[in-house]
């Protein structure tokens, strides 16, 4: 499937572009690749795509979540049906006034062209999949944990077993569409025609058929909104952006549910900073410690690890220890822990230490003189 454009380069727009911008810019291209005056093979699927982005941008908090993770991070949240719900439909028709569409016109315009149902629900096929983010410590996403997550979602109903009928009810022919689970309407298009479109049926809801009388539990819908509790399994090694996905337990649809993707966001951690497999951190040692070498005790992710400094280690130098890091999410082993070296320089001597170092000057200075004549 070819990757979808950005949202600002199909309206042609900048990303500090304010919402007036953003409808002129729409008002423009929507007006100019509408398939009924555009008869272009692609006219339909630009005007697809444009409506699809002033829908997105033109809602403040969907382009907020568009902006922060782009189209992986926003399709993971929002299927298309959401993205047209709850719209700022006022915006869409206000654009389309000058071409004869009112207020109902541009239900049946989306209703067609991207197969949605009354209320902005899809005529029939899989429930739409659902988004949770999960947080979790440095700790846990090292060694793995068991989480308990509550989430709502809508389930098959329980009364009615998702058929929308209530139990007993006599199935027959819907007489609104004649079986056929589709109506078609006419919009006067002024100088330009007349615009038809064909939408699912809102008594069978695109079935072909009703039942004598709704289920009372659903109102017809064959869903209903149901709180769940599931134990989700966090592998060890998760990173920020890990998604993990629960079969079947997204919102219920006509022809099987959706699924729940588990977004993890493992939390900062004041100890380390990781990259990937890798931690790093820091160490402070003195002065005869790095001019000497020495084994020194630092906390690592899973215990108190040993760092051996070689002699003559500088200040702000980085050591590694090999395999004490973060686990590999996808095969065997572990990333490696990095200690950038920190060498103090202490505030206050005794006058002993000041003599000591002014010897050691002295001889630096002397060894300096040497080298410096046998070049």
């Amino acid at each position: 499937m070819a990757s979808k454009r950005d949202y600002y380069e199909v309206l042609g727009v900048q990303k500090t572009a304010s919402v007036d911008e953003i409808k002129k810019a729409y008002r423009k291209l929507a007006l100019e690749f509408h398939p009924d005056r555009n008869k272009s093979s692609d006219a339909e699927e630009k005007f697809k795509e444009i409506s699809e982005a002033y829908a997105v941008l033109s809602d403040p908090e969907k382009r907020k979540i568009y902006d922060v993770s782009g189209h992986e991070g926003f399709d993971q949240r929002y299927s298309q049906e959401d993205i047209f719900r709850n719209a700022n439909f006022s915006g869409f028709e206000d654009v389309f006034s000058s071409m004869g569409f009112g207020g109902g016109g541009m239900n049946d315009i989306f209703s067609a062209m991207f197969g949605f149902g009354p209320q902005g629900r899809r005529s029939s096929g899989r429930g739409q999949d659902l988004s949770y983010q999960l947080g979790i410590t440095l700790d846990e996403a090292f060694g793995g944990v068991k989480k308990e997550i509550e989430f709502e979602h809508y389930a098959q109903c329980g009364k009615c077993h998702g058929t929308g009928a209530e139990p007993g009810s006599r199935k027959s022919q819907c007489p609104t569409c004649g079986g056929s689970g589709q109506v078609r309407q006419a919009k006067n298009l002024g100088g330009f025609g007349r615009f038809v479109t064909v939408a699912a049926c809102p008594k069978c809801r695109g079935a072909g058929s009703s039942y004598e009388k709704e289920c009372g539990a659903c109102e017809g819908s064959g869903r209903e909104r149901k709180r769940e509790r599931v134990d989700v399994e966090i592998p060890a090694g998760v990173e920020t952006g890990s998604t993990l996905r629960l079969s079947g337990m997204g919102n219920a649809g006509s022809a099987g549910s959706g699924n729940l993707y588990i977004e993890v966001h493992v939390a900062p951690d004041p100890r380390f900073e990781r990259d990937g497999p890798d931690l790093h951190t820091s160490a402070q040692i003195n002065f005869p410690q790095a001019a000497l070498g020495a084994k020194i005790d630092l906390p690592g992710i899973d215990g108190t690890v040993t760092l051996e400094v070689p002699a003559g280690t500088q200040s702000h130098e980085v050591l590694r220890l090999k395999g004490q890091g973060m686990p590999n999410l996808n095969r065997k082993g572990r990333g490696d822990l990095y200690v950038k070296i920190i060498v103090s320089t202490p505030k206050k001597l005794t006058e002993k230490q000041r003599e000591l170092l002014r010897q050691l000057e002295g001889m630096e200075k002397k060894k300096g003189l040497f080298d410096n004549m046998f070049r």
